[in-house]
């Protein structure tokens, strides 16, 4: 090993191969009593997290996080493809499709609890999962790199709990869950895909470590496997979940831009009255909705915010301006 991989990973404090295998793989020693284990904790960990979900709880979903199992099969996938144990990395994968497909059933059918569909809308822990963005996968590559240290290190096992609250695999397939049994599939699709890159980073961080801790090249290690197509097929997953990251990121980006520049115009616009003020702005697609309060409903006349919109936002954004108390709806066309 080299001296990096000696200051990161002491020869005192690795794991060998042996026990690393013997953590994440769930056919080896007493396989009936860690794939029952896997099974009540993931079930358990599902209940607890949609219950998180359906009730806005933070530290319900927390307490889902710390037991759930999913790390372990996702870090298998990441020490069989560095090994070079195909068959490692094939039952891994099984299982974690397993764990989704349970959860995801799950969150189903616990959404019929809820009365009103749209309290989708106003849930922190759906909307805070239902939009990722290239932050949330530096973070979870952060995390999973957490997580592959603590598993090749002895001394570093304590922060095992911390990884798996941080990485959060459970609770957004239980998003997924939810809203696909509301027929939020747009929603849905969002949660499904942080769920991926969290997988994703963790199998690439995993296999960072796992590498430059030097287990490929142990006696136990698979000299015949194709560990190329086997990184190549995680380097294609990860552009495949890039992508969709940077374009969410990017429209992110440039909807505060647009919101910051209506909200300019607007205050600008209100400045010779001091009871108006700007509540809000929301999107619609391309279309923003401005929500304004005045105390007689009086607001001043709209050619010079239509003439600054138009300036500073694209042509094809529509604004319009909501006024109360008074019932006034008033838009601008663009």
């Amino acid at each position: 090993m080299s001296r990096l991989s000696q200051l990161l990973i002491p020869d005192s404090q690795r794991q060998s191969m042996a026990d690393l295998l013997q953590a994440v793989d769930l056919r080896r020693g007493d396989a009936l009593a860690k794939r029952s284990g896997f099974l009540i904790m993931l079930v358990l960990s599902a209940v607890i997290a949609v219950a998180g979900v359906l009730s806005d709880s933070t530290a319900t979903v927390i307490g889902a996080m710390i037991i759930a199992p999913l790390g372990t099969p996702i870090l298998g996938v990441a020490a069989g493809i560095v090994t070079g144990h195909r068959g490692l990395v094939a039952r891994s994968f099984l299982w974690v499709l397993m764990g989704l497909l349970i959860v995801v059933v799950i969150g189903w059918v616990l959404s019929t609890f809820i009365a009103d569909p749209a309290e989708l809308d106003n849930n922190s822990q759906i909307t805070g999962r239902t939009s990722p963005q290239l932050m949330d996968l530096v973070a979870a590559l952060a995390t999973g790199t957490a997580g592959a240290f603590a598993m090749t290190r002895r001394d570093l096992s304590a922060v095992l709990p911390g990884v798996a609250i941080a990485i959060s695999l459970v609770p957004p397939l239980g998003v997924v869950g939810v809203c696909a049994g509301q027929g939020a599939w747009e929603e849905a699709l969002g949660a499904l895909l942080l769920f991926a890159s969290n997988v994703v980073s963790l199998v690439i961080a995993g296999s960072i470590v796992f590498t430059l801790a030097g287990y490929a090249r142990e006696p136990g290690a698979s000299r015949t496997a194709n560990r190329r197509r086997a990184y190549a097929v995680v380097a294609v997953l990860s552009v495949i979940i890039v992508v969709p990251l940077l374009l969410n990121t990017a429209v992110t980006l440039v909807v505060t831009h647009w919101t910051t520049l209506i909200r300019a115009s607007t205050v600008a616009w209100l400045s010779g009255d001091e009871d108006a003020q700007v509540q809000s702005i929301t999107w619609t697609v391309t279309t923003a909705t401005v929500d304004v309060t005045t105390e007689d409903g009086d607001i001043p006349p709209l050619e010079p915010l239509r003439q600054d919109l138009e300036a500073e936002l694209p042509s094809f954004i529509e604004v319009d301006v909501v006024v109360s108390p008074a019932v006034e709806h008033v838009v601008l066309p663009r």
